[in-house]
């Protein structure tokens, strides 16, 4: 079933549970029982439904704010700024299921003591948000080539303005599906448990063997990194290392 149609189911569930608890006298009476149940009702219907674990606070959140901003007189444009600000931070994530993730500093450091030193590199973040990790890089290694790829077109934006003027850092807009991974020796990424299969069988495909995938935090399923690296920071984030076998992934 599609993350959409998840979130509409739950949240029709949660509306169902709440108004048959209601008609047989269960629940006080006013509207924030009756609203703090559906909200509950949703969270556990998605939970059943197996949505990816971010949704739940938004199921958990949505019915109760919804309710209060209709409490706030406020005018209809707000709503619009808002929708209109979420739209292009977020674009497509309801259809990717992967959401907004930053790399911090030490992450980058960690990334790049994983680069080869004895050549110059074809470096890729896909989904690469506002760029953070690509810059440092590319100041780090002025000897290789950094490509970024971000759908979203605030966070792109972003990173186009932030990125001017370093001479080696390409900023592309798009699907990083859609575009060529060939060539690359290291392709980075921070995405979400989804589309792992679907990179790793990307990769396979066009990348040279030997080259490396570097995955943040999300393990590709059926695969064991050849090498884990533990950074220290406040996610404890670990780098997912895993080599392009010489043959190539099935389809």
């Amino acid at each position: 079933m599609p993350p959409a149609l998840k979130a509409l189911v739950a949240q029709i569930a949660g509306w169902l549970i709440a108004y048959l608890l209601g008609r047989a006298g269960l629940l006080p009476s006013g509207l924030w029982p009756l609203t703090l149940v559906q909200a509950l009702g949703a969270t556990l219907c998605a939970a059943l439904l197996r949505s990816a674990r971010w949704w739940l606070p938004i199921h958990l959140a949505f019915t109760p704010l919804a309710v209060l901003t209709l409490r706030i007189d406020l005018a209809p444009a707000w709503y619009l700024a808002a929708f209109t600000l979420l739209a292009l931070i977020y674009w497509s994530s309801f259809r990717t299921q992967v959401p907004l993730y930053l790399s911090n500093s030490k992450t980058a450091a960690a990334f790049a003591d994983l680069l080869p030193t004895d050549r110059p590199q074809q470096v890729m973040d896909i989904g690469s948000g506002t760029g953070s990790l690509l810059r440092m890089l590319a100041r780090l290694r002025p000897d290789s080539h950094f490509t970024g790829i971000e759908s979203a077109p605030a966070p792109w934006a972003m990173g186009w303005v932030l990125g001017r003027g370093i001479a080696n850092l390409e900023w592309c807009r798009g699907d990083f599906f859609a575009r060529s991974w060939q060539g690359q020796d290291v392709v980075y990424a921070f995405l979400s448990p989804v589309p792992m299969s679907a990179v790793w069988q990307k990769a396979s495909r066009e990348m040279p063997a030997g080259s490396m995938l570097v995955s943040n935090s999300f393990a590709i399923p059926g695969h064991d990194p050849e090498r884990v690296v533990e950074v220290d920071d406040r996610r404890r984030t670990r780098l997912l290392v895993y080599r392009i076998p010489p043959t190539k992934a099935p389809n």
